[in-house]
């Protein structure tokens, strides 16, 4: 599934994610630049809703119940309830739930999204 991406507009950077379909499209305006397959969240849902990227952070270490992950890649913050868009090396079950709400991508897609999308974008997460 290779990274797709064309000209955009020039409008607002924003970001569309289909809990339905487990996809994510980027949009510059009203034109579609990028689209992908996601995981979202399995055992604890990823929040339907209109948010806004709050803040950006390169790589971190993310731990919760039965996980540990060191140097998860490309992360973006949309909830301030540690709700995030970022890289899994961990999977690659991309088109299923699988995370613990977060919006899992490929790491070369999250990078990509990453750098396209500035703080303060809006993020659509809807059924």
């Amino acid at each position: 599934n290779p990274v797709v991406s064309s000209p955009g507009n020039g409008g607002a950077r924003w970001i569309d994610i289909n809990l339905s379909t487990q996809s994510l499209t980027a949009y510059e305006g009203n034109t579609p630049v990028f689209n992908t397959l996601v995981s979202t969240g399995s055992t604890f849902p990823t929040p339907v809703g209109t948010y806004h990227i709050q803040y950006k952070v390169q790589s971190q270490r993310m731990t919760g119940p039965g996980y540990d992950l060191p140097n998860v890649p490309w992360v973006m913050y949309f909830t301030n309830r540690g709700h995030a868009i970022h890289g899994a090396y961990w999977h690659n079950n991309f088109g299923h739930p699988m995370s613990h709400g977060c919006v899992n991508m490929r790491p070369s897609e999250a990078q990509w999204l990453y750098n396209f999308t500035p703080n303060g974008a809006t993020v659509v997460v809807h059924l």
